[in-house]
């Protein structure tokens, strides 16, 4: 009995020592990337400045890192799954992305939760295979997290991510650079990750610039005044930009609702309250800036779904969080989700059509 109770004893031992070296792992491998910093360009496009009074199109789209189909469910979001079921089922979605944003046709696109080299992807390199497939559009890309191992969930863990967000543009990047955003300083800041933005710094024929924002706020955090701290440092910056005499436009997912309310509109069980689906504060943005409006001839469309079950139209929590932010020396003539009935994505396209106005 007593040698059984010893080798109990040592069994628990060796696991809560396993357990600590794991904690001390993540604890000191842990530090934020370096904020106001400037990324590589890889120059491709063709053109050398913006146009003024030129239509041009503009999409955002968070691509869920290849992972998720239309019967994907997610462990954060009240499913069951955590990573990617294959690396062949990555290349699929990924193909199906850069054949959907093909079909757009854009002229810039702003992409969300582009995995460079990560365990939840099977370690494929989304940034550079998007990028090779654009030969004409100059790519920026900027880390957004770099994740130790997390043993989470314990017995399916998503591992170690590397994931960024990527600004494609068919006209000539002059310069961009990754801006850190506020994030959680408790515990939660572990499965919450680092957050940024980039500005990615075009030419215009009239001298100005044209800012083009991509953005990823966090959607699962828990701290609201640290969430409202996100969205007023991207409008504080996009207010500098734009008193400059700059054109701004932002793209990319909010993790807030931009309709008056998506549950309203798509019809959504209420009885639950998402982190991800806080109101909009329309009213704090800056003088000059503006939320576009969004067009779908008369019928919503979503830009995203809850992964709690699989996908099924008019039945699943749906609502539209990703979207457009322009200064008022840009004019956004069509606001419209892509309805791709998630097929690659847990996200919808949003495309923008807009164009720069002459300074009066």
């Amino acid at each position: 009995m007593k040698k059984s109770i010893k080798v109990i004893g040592a069994v628990i031992g060796l696991i809560l020592l396993i357990v600590l070296i794991y904690v001390g792992y993540v604890f000191f491998s842990y530090s934020r990337i370096e904020d106001d910093l400037k990324i590589d360009v890889e120059q491709k496009a063709e053109h050398q400045s913006v146009e003024i009074g030129k239509d041009y199109k503009a999409v955002t789209f968070n691509i869920g890192y290849g992972a998720y189909p239309p019967d994907y469910t997610f462990f954060m979001d009240g499913g069951k799954e955590s990573k990617a079921r294959s690396k062949e089922a990555v290349n699929k979605n990924i193909d199906g992305v850069v054949d959907t944003l093909g079909k757009i046709d854009a002229d810039f696109a702003v992409l969300q939760e582009v995995d460079e080299k990560a365990t939840r992807s099977f370690g494929v390199n989304e940034v550079k295979k998007i990028s090779d497939s654009f030969s004409t559009y100059s790519a920026a890309s900027a880390t957004n997290y770099d994740s130790a191992y997390l043993m989470y969930p314990v017995f399916d863990p998503i591992g170690k991510s590397k994931s960024s967000i990527l600004t494609l543009s068919s006209t000539s990047i002059d310069e961009s650079i990754r801006y850190s955003l506020p994030i959680e300083t408790s515990f939660n800041k572990f499965f919450d990750l680092d957050r940024a933005f980039t500005v990615s710094e075009l030419s215009v024929e009239n001298g100005k610039k044209l800012m083009l924002y991509n953005v990823h706020l966090s959607a699962y955090m828990k701290d609201q005044a640290v969430q409202k701290k996100q969205i007023m440092t991207l409008f504080n910056h996009m207010k500098a930009e734009y008193e400059k005499g700059n054109y701004v436009v932002c793209g990319g997912d909010f993790n807030h609702d931009l309709l008056p309310s998506s549950s309203d509109t798509f019809g959504n069980d209420t009885s639950k309250d998402y982190s991800w689906l806080q109101a909009f504060p329309k009213e704090e943005l800056p003088k000059g800036l503006t939320v576009t409006d969004f067009s779908n001839d008369g019928e919503a469309v979503p830009s995203t779904r809850n992964l709690d079950t699989p996908y099924k139209k008019g039945k699943s929590f749906v609502a539209l969080i990703d979207g457009f932010i322009v200064s008022d020396n840009v004019k956004a003539l069509e606001t419209k989700v892509s309805d791709e009935a998630f097929q690659y994505s847990d996200h919808n396209p949003v495309i923008l059509s807009f164009r720069l106005q002459e300074e009066k």
